[in-house]
C-alpha cells in the first residue's frame, strides 16, 4: 500500500471531538482593538479575555492577543487553563465574606442563603457561575474594568482561609446530618401511628355466619 493510499483511508481527525469530553466550558468576556504606534504607524490588533471553569469548583482566566480574533481567543483559552484557581465551595456558596484586589478595582464577595443566586455584575457573575458558585452577592467597588474586575474575583478566590473553610464545611456537615436524623425519626412515626386494616379470614367468616343461623333458632325457643 501507498503512503498516497493510507493518507486516503485514514480518517480525517474532527475538531470538535477534543471538545465533547472537554469538562470545563469557556466563555469570552471581552474582544477589544488595541493599536501600538510603530515606525511604519499603527499596529492594530485584538485582545480577548477568556473566563474557563468546569462548574465543580475550579476556574481561571486568560488574556490573549493576535491579529485575528479566533487566534487571540485560542491563546486566552490555553493560558486560562494554565492558571486555574480552586473555590472551596459550601452548600452552593463560598464559606465566608472576602475582598479582592487588583490594581484599580476591588470587588466584595459575601455569602449568600440557598436560593438567594448570583447578585453580581456581568463579569463577576461569569466568573462565579463557571466555578460552580450558585447563590452569591458581591459588589464591584472600584474600577470598572472588565478585566481588572475578573483578576479580582480571582484573586479573592485565591484567599480564602483554610481554618475558617474548615470549621464551615464541619458545622455543615452535622446540620445536613441532624436534617438527616429528623426525615428518619418524622418517618418512623408515620409508620407507627398509621394502622392498616386487617382482613378478615376465611375462618372469621365462617363463625359470623353459624351465629346467624344459630339466632333464629334459639329465638323460636325462647317463644
Amino acid at each position: 500500500m501507498t503512503p498516497l493510499e493510507k493518507n486516503i483511508m485514514k480518517p480525517r481527525r474532527r475538531m470538535n471531538d477534543n471538545r465533547s469530553n472537554d469538562p470545563y466550558e469557556e466563555k469570552v468576556i471581552e474582544v477589544s482593538r488595541v493599536s501600538r504606534t510603530v515606525k511604519g504607524g499603527r499596529r492594530i490588533r485584538f485582545r480577548a479575555l477568556v473566563v474557563v471553569g468546569d462548574r465543580k469548583g475550579k476556574v481561571g482566566m486568560g488574556l490573549g492577543k493576535a491579529n485575528e480574533v479566533t487566534e487571540a481567543v485560542s491563546k486566552a483559552n490555553t493560558r486560562a487553563r494554565k492558571a486555574l484557581v480552586t473555590v472551596p465551595i459550601i452548600d452552593g456558596t463560598i464559606p465566608h465574606e472576602i475582598t479582592g484586589n487588583f490594581g484599580a478595582a476591588k470587588v466584595l464577595l459575601k455569602p449568600a442563603s440557598s436560593g438567594t443566586s448570583i447578585v453580581a455584575g456581568g463579569s463577576v457573575r461569569v466568573v462565579a457561575e463557571l466555578a460552580g458558585i450558585t447563590d452569591l452577592l458581591a459588589k464591584s467597588l472600584g474600577s470598572r474594568s472588565k478585566v481588572n474586575n475578573v483578576a479580582a474575583t480571582i484573586e479573592a478566590f485565591k484567599g480564602f482561609s483554610p481554618r475558617i473553610v474548615a470549621q464551615v464545611k464541619a458545622y455543615s456537615d452535622k446540620r445536613v446530618e441532624k436534617e438527616v436524623a429528623t426525615e428518619k425519626a418524622q418517618e418512623a412515626a408515620k409508620v407507627e401511628t398509621a394502622t392498616p386494616e386487617v382482613p378478615e379470614t376465611v375462618s372469621e367468616k365462617k363463625v359470623e355466619e353459624k351465629t346467624e343461623k344459630k339466632m333464629p333458632e334459639e329465638a323460636k325457643s325462647a317463644k
